[in-house]
Protein backbone atom coordinates (compact mmCIF):
# COMPACT_ATOMS: atom_id res chain seq x y z
CA UNK A 1 0.00 0.00 0.00
CA UNK A 2 2.83 2.39 1.18
CA UNK A 3 4.63 1.63 -2.32
CA UNK A 4 1.20 2.25 -4.47
CA UNK A 5 0.79 5.62 -2.38
CA UNK A 6 4.72 6.63 -3.07
CA UNK A 7 3.74 5.55 -6.70
CA UNK A 8 0.73 7.58 -7.08
CA UNK A 9 2.55 10.53 -5.38
CA UNK A 10 5.12 10.91 -7.98
CA UNK A 11 2.77 10.80 -11.03
CA UNK A 12 1.20 13.88 -9.32
CA UNK A 13 4.35 15.48 -9.42
CA UNK A 14 5.15 14.54 -12.65
CA UNK A 15 1.48 15.58 -14.66
CA UNK A 16 1.90 18.43 -12.47
CA UNK A 17 5.59 19.65 -13.99
CA UNK A 18 4.06 18.52 -17.10
CA UNK A 19 1.05 20.92 -16.79
CA UNK A 20 3.33 23.70 -15.22
CA UNK A 21 5.81 23.33 -18.58
CA UNK A 22 3.12 23.59 -20.82
CA UNK A 23 1.18 26.26 -19.06
CA UNK A 24 4.48 28.72 -19.40
CA UNK A 25 5.72 27.34 -22.88
CA UNK A 26 6.52 30.80 -24.99
CA UNK A 27 4.73 30.84 -28.77
CA UNK A 28 6.91 33.73 -30.18
CA UNK A 29 5.19 35.22 -33.88
CA UNK A 30 6.59 37.72 -35.85
CA UNK A 31 4.60 39.83 -38.42
CA UNK A 32 6.69 41.81 -41.34
CA UNK A 33 4.05 44.31 -43.02
CA UNK A 34 4.30 45.70 -45.86
CA UNK A 35 1.46 48.16 -47.62
CA UNK A 36 1.28 47.53 -51.53
CA UNK A 37 -0.67 44.16 -50.64
CA UNK A 38 -3.02 45.74 -48.04
CA UNK A 39 -6.84 45.62 -49.03
CA UNK A 40 -7.30 48.50 -51.45
CA UNK A 41 -4.13 49.69 -52.17
CA UNK A 42 -3.56 50.22 -56.21
CA UNK A 43 -1.70 53.62 -56.82
CA UNK A 44 0.89 55.40 -55.09
CA UNK A 45 -2.29 57.69 -53.92
CA UNK A 46 -2.39 55.33 -50.98
CA UNK A 47 1.31 54.26 -50.58
CA UNK A 48 3.28 57.69 -49.38
CA UNK A 49 2.66 60.35 -47.16
CA UNK A 50 2.12 62.47 -50.14
CA UNK A 51 -0.85 60.48 -51.43
CA UNK A 52 -4.32 61.89 -50.95
CA UNK A 53 -5.33 58.58 -49.54
CA UNK A 54 -2.44 57.39 -47.74
CA UNK A 55 -3.83 58.79 -44.07
CA UNK A 56 -6.75 56.00 -44.67
CA UNK A 57 -5.10 53.25 -46.30
CA UNK A 58 -2.21 53.59 -43.01
CA UNK A 59 -5.39 52.56 -40.72
CA UNK A 60 -6.12 49.66 -42.64
CA UNK A 61 -2.67 48.73 -42.96
CA UNK A 62 -2.56 49.21 -38.98
CA UNK A 63 -5.73 46.95 -38.97
CA UNK A 64 -4.86 44.28 -40.58
CA UNK A 65 -1.77 43.92 -38.84
CA UNK A 66 -3.57 44.39 -35.32
CA UNK A 67 -6.10 41.31 -36.93
CA UNK A 68 -3.08 39.15 -37.46
CA UNK A 69 -1.86 40.26 -33.93
CA UNK A 70 -4.40 39.75 -32.09
CA UNK A 71 -5.26 36.12 -33.57
CA UNK A 72 -2.17 34.83 -32.73
CA UNK A 73 -2.81 35.86 -29.03
CA UNK A 74 -6.25 34.09 -29.42
CA UNK A 75 -4.40 30.90 -31.06
CA UNK A 76 -1.98 31.04 -27.99
CA UNK A 77 1.28 33.24 -29.26
CA UNK A 78 3.16 35.04 -26.08
CA UNK A 79 4.80 37.28 -27.67
CA UNK A 80 4.23 39.06 -31.07
CA UNK A 81 7.17 41.26 -32.61
CA UNK A 82 5.79 43.70 -35.77
CA UNK A 83 8.19 45.32 -38.26
CA UNK A 84 6.74 48.38 -40.10
CA UNK A 85 8.64 47.47 -43.16
CA UNK A 86 6.97 49.63 -45.81
CA UNK A 87 8.32 52.99 -47.11
CA UNK A 88 10.27 55.09 -44.30
CA UNK A 89 9.12 52.04 -41.92
CA UNK A 90 6.64 55.03 -40.16
CA UNK A 91 3.15 53.51 -41.16
CA UNK A 92 1.37 51.57 -38.72
CA UNK A 93 -0.30 53.45 -36.02
CA UNK A 94 0.97 52.10 -32.78
CA UNK A 95 -0.99 53.24 -30.77
CA UNK A 96 -3.64 51.04 -32.01
CA UNK A 97 -1.97 47.80 -32.16
CA UNK A 98 -2.37 45.86 -29.21
CA UNK A 99 -0.67 47.10 -26.01
CA UNK A 100 1.76 43.46 -25.58
CA UNK A 101 3.61 43.53 -29.32
CA UNK A 102 6.60 45.36 -29.97
CA UNK A 103 7.24 47.47 -33.21
CA UNK A 104 10.66 47.92 -35.48
CA UNK A 105 10.22 50.90 -37.43
CA UNK A 106 12.50 52.93 -39.43
CA UNK A 107 15.63 52.07 -41.29
CA UNK A 108 18.22 51.67 -41.52
CA UNK A 109 18.12 47.67 -40.80
CA UNK A 110 20.62 45.06 -41.03
CA UNK A 111 17.90 42.41 -41.26
CA UNK A 112 15.63 44.56 -43.45
CA UNK A 113 12.34 43.80 -43.52
CA UNK A 114 12.90 41.23 -41.04
CA UNK A 115 14.80 43.09 -38.31
CA UNK A 116 13.71 41.97 -34.66
CA UNK A 117 13.73 38.14 -35.59
CA UNK A 118 15.78 35.66 -34.16
CA UNK A 119 15.78 31.43 -33.47
CA UNK A 120 13.36 32.11 -30.19
CA UNK A 121 10.24 32.74 -32.82
CA UNK A 122 8.30 29.94 -33.80
CA UNK A 123 6.82 31.31 -36.50
CA UNK A 124 6.81 34.33 -39.27
CA UNK A 125 3.53 36.12 -40.50
CA UNK A 126 4.18 38.69 -44.01
CA UNK A 127 0.78 40.74 -44.34
CA UNK A 128 0.14 43.24 -47.16
CA UNK A 129 2.89 41.61 -49.23
CA UNK A 130 3.07 41.81 -52.70
CA UNK A 131 4.63 39.86 -56.42
CA UNK A 132 7.79 40.21 -57.21
CA UNK A 133 9.47 42.53 -59.86
CA UNK A 134 9.87 40.31 -62.66
CA UNK A 135 6.49 39.06 -61.94
CA UNK A 136 3.92 39.93 -65.28
CA UNK A 137 1.17 40.25 -62.72
CA UNK A 138 0.63 41.85 -59.66
CA UNK A 139 -0.53 44.91 -58.32
CA UNK A 140 3.15 47.28 -57.82
CA UNK A 141 5.03 44.13 -58.54
CA UNK A 142 8.71 45.13 -57.23
CA UNK A 143 11.51 43.73 -55.20
CA UNK A 144 12.51 46.15 -52.54
CA UNK A 145 12.53 49.23 -54.62
CA UNK A 146 10.52 49.97 -57.77
CA UNK A 147 12.50 52.52 -59.12
CA UNK A 148 15.73 51.07 -58.79
CA UNK A 149 15.60 46.88 -59.04
CA UNK A 150 15.00 44.84 -62.11
CA UNK A 151 15.65 41.81 -60.70
CA UNK A 152 17.38 39.84 -57.48
CA UNK A 153 18.28 36.66 -57.17
CA UNK A 154 19.28 34.00 -54.44
CA UNK A 155 21.35 31.64 -55.43
CA UNK A 156 20.30 31.61 -59.24
CA UNK A 157 16.19 31.77 -58.40
CA UNK A 158 14.44 34.98 -58.82
CA UNK A 159 12.88 36.07 -55.32
CA UNK A 160 9.79 38.33 -54.14
CA UNK A 161 10.82 40.18 -50.78
CA UNK A 162 8.79 37.21 -49.30
CA UNK A 163 11.05 34.45 -50.59
CA UNK A 164 14.33 36.79 -49.51
CA UNK A 165 12.59 36.93 -45.98
CA UNK A 166 11.36 33.59 -45.92
CA UNK A 167 15.47 33.15 -46.40
CA UNK A 168 16.25 35.58 -43.27
CA UNK A 169 13.54 34.09 -41.29
CA UNK A 170 15.03 30.24 -42.50
CA UNK A 171 18.48 30.92 -41.05
CA UNK A 172 17.20 31.25 -38.07
CA UNK A 173 15.35 27.93 -38.23
CA UNK A 174 11.53 30.11 -38.25
CA UNK A 175 8.93 29.04 -40.98
CA UNK A 176 6.81 31.26 -42.43
CA UNK A 177 3.12 30.40 -41.64
CA UNK A 178 1.18 32.96 -43.36
CA UNK A 179 1.26 35.63 -46.07
CA UNK A 180 -1.53 38.25 -46.87
CA UNK A 181 -2.08 40.13 -50.01
CA UNK A 182 -3.08 40.15 -53.65
CA UNK A 183 -3.79 36.23 -55.47
CA UNK A 184 -0.52 36.86 -57.44
CA UNK A 185 2.02 37.07 -54.58
CA UNK A 186 0.11 34.48 -52.54
CA UNK A 187 0.72 32.16 -55.19
CA UNK A 188 3.95 32.94 -55.61
CA UNK A 189 4.63 32.69 -52.33
CA UNK A 190 3.43 29.09 -51.66
CA UNK A 191 4.65 28.30 -55.08
CA UNK A 192 8.05 28.70 -53.58
CA UNK A 193 7.61 28.03 -49.63
CA UNK A 194 5.22 24.96 -49.35
CA UNK A 195 1.74 25.29 -48.08
CA UNK A 196 1.75 28.06 -46.22
CA UNK A 197 -1.54 29.96 -45.33
CA UNK A 198 -2.67 32.67 -47.65
CA UNK A 199 -4.94 35.44 -47.26
CA UNK A 200 -6.14 36.95 -51.06
CA UNK A 201 -7.21 40.20 -49.91
CA UNK A 202 -7.51 41.88 -53.58
CA UNK A 203 -7.05 40.08 -57.16
CA UNK A 204 -4.73 41.86 -60.00
CA UNK A 205 -6.18 43.15 -62.93
CA UNK A 206 -3.08 45.25 -63.49
CA UNK A 207 -0.13 47.11 -61.64
CA UNK A 208 -2.39 50.12 -60.97
CA UNK A 209 -5.40 47.99 -60.63
CA UNK A 210 -7.28 44.99 -58.84
CA UNK A 211 -10.73 43.68 -57.48
CA UNK A 212 -11.01 44.14 -53.74
CA UNK A 213 -12.74 43.19 -50.76
CA UNK A 214 -13.79 45.51 -48.18
CA UNK A 215 -11.35 46.23 -45.13
CA UNK A 216 -13.90 44.17 -42.68
CA UNK A 217 -13.55 40.97 -44.81
CA UNK A 218 -9.95 41.26 -45.12
CA UNK A 219 -9.43 42.04 -41.69
CA UNK A 220 -11.82 38.93 -40.73
CA UNK A 221 -9.92 36.65 -43.46
CA UNK A 222 -6.74 37.22 -41.89
CA UNK A 223 -7.63 36.35 -38.30
CA UNK A 224 -8.79 33.24 -39.96
CA UNK A 225 -5.80 32.40 -41.92
CA UNK A 226 -3.44 33.49 -38.51
CA UNK A 227 -5.91 30.82 -36.27
CA UNK A 228 -5.65 28.21 -39.00
CA UNK A 229 -1.84 28.47 -39.51
CA UNK A 230 -0.38 28.47 -35.77
CA UNK A 231 -2.63 25.86 -35.53
CA UNK A 232 -0.65 24.07 -38.34
CA UNK A 233 2.48 25.56 -37.30
CA UNK A 234 4.52 22.03 -36.50
CA UNK A 235 3.84 21.58 -39.97
CA UNK A 236 5.74 24.46 -41.97
CA UNK A 237 9.52 24.09 -42.14
CA UNK A 238 12.10 26.87 -42.54
CA UNK A 239 13.02 28.28 -45.72
CA UNK A 240 16.67 27.25 -46.20
CA UNK A 241 19.43 28.28 -48.77
CA UNK A 242 22.47 26.76 -49.32
CA UNK A 243 25.71 28.73 -48.25
CA UNK A 244 27.35 30.59 -49.10
CA UNK A 245 24.81 32.10 -50.58
CA UNK A 246 25.06 34.20 -53.94
CA UNK A 247 23.18 37.51 -54.95
CA UNK A 248 22.54 38.52 -58.30
CA UNK A 249 21.19 42.18 -58.55
CA UNK A 250 19.95 43.97 -61.72
CA UNK A 251 19.60 47.55 -62.01
CA UNK A 252 17.21 49.58 -64.21
CA UNK A 253 20.01 51.81 -64.65
CA UNK A 254 23.29 51.60 -65.77
CA UNK A 255 25.47 53.38 -63.31
CA UNK A 256 24.91 51.33 -60.46
CA UNK A 257 26.25 48.51 -61.53
CA UNK A 258 29.61 50.22 -62.54
CA UNK A 259 30.14 52.05 -59.57
CA UNK A 260 29.29 49.47 -57.22
CA UNK A 261 32.12 46.86 -59.31
CA UNK A 262 34.65 49.00 -58.25
CA UNK A 263 34.31 47.44 -54.79
CA UNK A 264 36.45 44.19 -54.73
CA UNK A 265 33.76 42.10 -53.37
CA UNK A 266 31.86 43.02 -56.15
CA UNK A 267 31.43 41.36 -59.46
CA UNK A 268 30.01 42.81 -62.58
CA UNK A 269 28.08 40.29 -64.65
CA UNK A 270 26.39 42.24 -67.44
CA UNK A 271 25.82 46.30 -67.83
CA UNK A 272 23.35 46.29 -65.56
CA UNK A 273 23.99 43.70 -63.33
CA UNK A 274 26.38 42.94 -59.94
CA UNK A 275 26.67 39.74 -58.16
CA UNK A 276 27.89 39.61 -54.63
CA UNK A 277 28.71 36.08 -52.66
CA UNK A 278 27.99 36.17 -48.63
CA UNK A 279 28.77 33.61 -46.49
CA UNK A 280 24.88 33.19 -45.44
CA UNK A 281 22.03 35.49 -46.35
CA UNK A 282 22.42 37.53 -43.18
CA UNK A 283 25.53 39.06 -44.86
CA UNK A 284 23.35 39.14 -47.96
CA UNK A 285 20.81 41.22 -46.59
CA UNK A 286 23.10 43.65 -45.40
CA UNK A 287 24.72 44.22 -48.17
CA UNK A 288 20.98 44.76 -50.07
CA UNK A 289 20.67 46.98 -47.37
CA UNK A 290 24.02 49.27 -48.54
CA UNK A 291 23.31 49.21 -51.78
CA UNK A 292 19.49 50.30 -51.67
CA UNK A 293 19.97 53.04 -48.73
CA UNK A 294 23.42 54.55 -48.69
CA UNK A 295 23.92 57.88 -50.43
CA UNK A 296 26.59 59.96 -49.73
CA UNK A 297 24.42 62.78 -48.96
CA UNK A 298 23.14 61.07 -45.97
CA UNK A 299 22.88 63.65 -42.78
CA UNK A 300 23.71 62.83 -39.89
Amino acid sequence: MRKRLVFLAVALLCCHSLSSSAQTRKLKIYISADMEGVVGVVTADQLGPQGFEYNRFREFMTEEVKAAAEAAFEAGATEVVISDSHGNGENLLIEKLPKNVTVVRSWPRPLMMMQGIDETFDGAIFIGYHASTNNIAGVRAHTISSARLADVRLNGTSMPEAGINAAIAGYFNVPVIMISGDDVIVKEATDLLGNIEGAVVKWAVSFHSAKTVTPEVAYELIRQKTRKAIARIKEFKPYKLTQPVQLDVRFKAYRPAELLAYLPIVERTDSHSIRFRGKDIIEVSKFLEFITNYEPSLEP
